[in-house]
């Protein structure tokens, strides 16, 4: 078995002290990449919502620029005058007020599809995560928290949501600020450059809290991982920790991981949140300032003063339309600033998310051209088949055709698994050391020796689940590497010592072997395994629903549906990994005997414990630390009276 390779991390990016480096470098390209995915899926929604996030602002800026026209050029005049006349400002106040109703209906419109393309993203999203994490090697899943990548679909990829709705606000900040700002200007620019020198020093106090936010932010998602991590260890081992009375203990680490969530997490929001508070303040500072300032201008314009130098027009209506103006300048930049914060936050989650789809996919090598296919024998040669038979053969890219029979061979093999994600510079540990062995068609081959021998590395080698460092593994005569995997894996029906069964029914499961398979067939397997006479004791029989790994079931029952979904794929070749480990004496004899009607004519690979199965195996390899220290049958063995010897009869050999 491979070693313990769970790490307290899942998949994550380069390390960062700071923080703001890396989201200035790593996390701008994962935004872009992230736009790019956006655009490509949404382009014409996209241009509807920029178009949206150019008119909002405008016709807000003209309510606001409508202040000055209204002192100025209504209400002065006419509180000046004998006979007022407020049609004109009646027709003013209808144009104005159509087009903010404009406005109002491009927001709507911009918050409707941008809640359909930031959804719909995360729909792709967690379809390709899925997607692609079915194409990655087994080594993947053995060097990350099962609990961890969970949190990729449950919560990093959400976090892309409040990213994706809060870039149109972003966007349409910015054309606020742009064209407020050359609105002001327009007005009066002494008071534009106090506002500008006020702004800089928010935009420099905003940047500074947001580079302590994101590192604060990334902990976070990490953390949380962590956590996700350990209570799902904790859900599937719960019968473990109340085995051992391990409840305070699992208790006292999840309060330990608990609260460096906690604490990471107020670490983030602490920053964060301090942000639009310091944002607000200094907005209003801005704004007495300039309305201190500008005060001083419109009065040196009333009395003529020196100060009219700076400002020929400074006109009442002109500065409060400009100190109106100050809070749509500030406001957008404090907007922002919140903003970036759920960028930042997302930021973190896009990482994780897309380090799962920048895993690199378990592919063929290049020369792998051999597939397996049906076969028959016509005019007594071996042909290809379009029709159900029980013939299978290796066909390569030149047509030929090898008849498979499930010989498997190693040549001074040597192998040691990867080391793990945080060590990568660390030295594979060789577990296999110059193994070599050869088998014949239809032979059943034990393998047997102590825990951590090396016998279900074979099995995985074999498999192709690894690779190895050194030798070469022959499958019917032909270099393994030049099959392909999954043409490879479908030539062997796998039963596995740990147990897996899904969501559905009894039948369901048991089809699972082979999906086009009739329930007949499946009835048949089950038979063939002795599991029928369990099923249908059930309360609906095979179409009984079978939920959280079939926990209603026995670890024995659970193992008979195993092997019976082995026995209805009809595999060319059968490994079975201590297939029977969870079944009594009794029901083991039942199940061998349909074992080995399933085993007749097949190549079989049996790891086992119980040697009292496996007395009939043609031949019986014995391992000891990574090596083949006897082979021969089960009679043979034992008048070695040698390591096989020791394990059977439990003597110990001096």
């Amino acid at each position: 078995m491979p070693p313990s390779l769970t790490p307290t991390r899942g998949p994550r990016g380069p390390r960062h002290s700071g923080g703001i480096k890396h989201l200035s470098k790593e996390g701008r390209r994962t935004i872009i990449r992230l736009l790019r995915m956006v655009i490509k899926d949404y382009k014409w929604s996209l241009l509807v919502v920029v178009a949206c996030t150019f008119i909002t602002p405008i016709a807000t800026l003209s309510s606001t620029l409508f202040t000055k026209t209204l002192i100025d050029d209504y209400i002065i005049p006419l509180t000046q005058a004998a006979s007022p006349d407020y049609t004109p400002l009646a027709m003013a106040i209808g144009k104005l007020a159509i087009i903010l109703t404009f406005g109002a209906l491009c927001a709507y419109l911009q918050s409707r599809l941008m809640i359909n393309v930031s959804q719909g993203t995360l729909l792709r999203l967690r379809r390709d995560t899925f997607s692609h994490m079915q194409q990655l090697p087994i080594n993947y899943f053995d060097q990350h928290s099962h609990g961890d990548i969970m949190s990729v679909y449950t919560n990093d990829i959400d976090t892309l949501r409040q990213m994706i709705s809060s870039l149109p606000g972003i966007f349409s900040s910015i054309v606020t600020i742009v064209i407020t700002f050359a609105s002001m200007i327009v007005l009066s620019w002494p008071l534009t450059l106090l506002t500008i020198i006020m702004s800089i020093v928010m935009i420099y106090t905003t940047r500074k809290l947001g580079n302590i936010s994101a590192s604060h932010f990334r902990q976070q998602q990490e953390s949380l991982g962590q956590l996700n991590g350990f209570v799902e260890e904790m859900l599937t081992g719960q019968k473990v920790v109340k085995t051992f009375c391990h409840e305070e203990r699992a208790i006292q680490q999840f309060n330990r991981l608990n609260q460096q969530l906690r604490d990471n997490a107020c670490n983030a929001n602490r920053v964060a949140n301090i942000v639009m508070p310091v944002n607000g303040n200094l907005s209003n500072l801005i704004y007495v300032m300039a309305a201190i300032f500008g005060a001083m201008l419109a009065l040196s314009f009333a009395n003529n003063s020196s100060l009219i130098t700076l400002h020929s027009s400074l006109t009442i209506g002109t500065l409060v339309s400009f100190l109106t103006l100050i809070k749509n300048f500030t406001r957008p930049v404090s907007e922002i600033s919140n903003q970036i914060n759920s960028v930042i936050n997302a930021v973190a989650g896009a990482d994780r998310v897309f380090n799962i789809l920048d895993a690199a996919e378990e592919k063929d090598d290049e020369n792998a051209d051999i597939h397996l296919v049906r076969a028959e024998i016509r005019d007594g040669k071996l042909a290809e088949s379009d029709e159900k038979t029980n013939i299978w053969a290796w066909k390569d890219s030149q047509g030929k055709l090898t008849r498979q029979q499930g010989e498997v061979d190693f040549f001074n093999v040597d192998f040691g698994y990867p080391p793990a994600l945080d060590s990568p510079q660390q030295t594979p540990k060789q577990v296999l050391f110059d193994i070599t062995l050869d088998t014949d068609a239809g032979q059943k081959i034990a393998i047997v020796g102590g825990t951590g021998a090396g016998k279900t590395t074979i099995i995985n080698l074999i498999n192709r689940f690894y690779d190895i460092q050194d030798g070469v593994i022959h499958y019917d005569k032909l270099p393994i590497r030049r099959i392909c995997k999954a043409d490879l894996r479908r030539s062997l029906g796998i039963v596995l010592q740990e147990t897996h069964l899904f969501t559905g029914t009894v039948m369901e499961n048991i089809r699972y072997g082979r999906l086009d398979a009739t329930d007949e067939e499946c009835i048949a397997a089950a038979k063939l395994v002795n599991a029928d006479d369990f099923i249908r004791r059930l309360a609906n029989g095979y179409q009984t629903v079978l939920t959280s790994d079939g926990g209603n079931l026995s670890q024995g029952e659970r193992q008979l549906l195993a092997i019976a979904r082995a026995a209805v794929a009809n595999p060319p070749a059968l490994i079975l990994d201590e297939a029977t480990s969870s079944i009594d004496t009794r029901t083991e004899q039942m199940v061998q005997r349909g074992m080995d009607s399933i085993m007749a004519g097949r190549s079989t690979f049996v790891i086992a414990h119980r040697l009292s199965t496996i007395r009939n195996a043609d031949s019986i390899i014995v391992m000891d630390h990574g090596r083949i220290i006897e082979r021969g049958t089960h009679s043979e063995l034992l008048a070695l009276k040698g390591k096989y010897y020791q394990l059977y009869t439990g003597n110990q050999i001096n």
